[in-house]
């Protein structure tokens, strides 16, 4: 099982990036916004093919300890086995990410983080400065966005190694602090291209997003 998003990190944990956030956004005009998600996608295609390879194996297997291996008990056998083997992949949905490839995980990410980019109004900074740092849980997976303003001055491939970085953490069981790192890395990068203005407010939430 995968923690729900806003179980993820804890009170504490959360009140420690709220402040990292205050921080590097004390020297520049940029936004940094992060958000957690359990999972990018619901990956249907891939429950589906986990169900029919799994149920069809375990049919197999069963078949032949009773000794009966003809097509008239096997598909009857595998479409019954089909039915625990689904709540096995709703209760553990880490199983069906081996039935996806990287590709499709990297566009579903990537995807979800434009998503939500829009959908929580983070383009709305004034001169178009927010940058969301996207944590996709199940797929252990970051994404780091920037908006048009930000991607004149910074490719948005830059902010690859830092993504890395942070996934790294999360594999490894440090989120909090691996995030607070690349938090203040992403604002030291922005001080450098878009300093602090006097005539520029906290324009986007500090607080995690869920």
């Amino acid at each position: 099982m995968i923690k729900k998003a806003q179980d993820f990190f804890t009170d504490e944990e959360k009140e420690h990036i709220r402040l990292a956030v205050a921080s590097a956004e004390a020297g520049t005009s940029g936004q940094i916004a992060t958000m957690v998600v359990a999972e990018s996608d619901s990956y249907l295609e891939a429950r589906f093919l986990g169900v029919m390879f799994l149920s069809g194996l375990l049919a197999l297997v069963v078949s032949i300890i009773i000794r009966h291996v003809t097509i008239w008990s096997y598909i009857p056998l595998a479409f019954l086995l089909g039915i625990p083997t689904m709540f096995l992949f709703v209760h553990f949905p880490r199983l069906k990410l081996a039935f996806v490839g990287r590709k499709r995980l990297n566009e579903a990410v990537r995807n979800r983080a434009v998503k939500a980019f829009y959908e929580k109004g983070l383009y709305r900074t004034m001169d178009e400065t927010g940058v969301l740092i996207f944590i996709s849980l199940l797929e252990r997976k970051v994404w780091i966005l920037g908006d048009r303003g930000i991607n004149v001055r910074i490719r948005p491939e830059s902010w690859g190694s830092l993504a890395a970085e942070l996934a790294i953490g999360i594999r490894e069981g440090h989120a909090c602090s691996a995030l607070c790192s690349v938090i203040s890395s992403c604002g030291g990068e922005l001080a450098r291209h878009f300093p602090k203005r006097a005539d520029r407010g906290n324009e986007l939430p500090d607080e995690v997003i869920t």
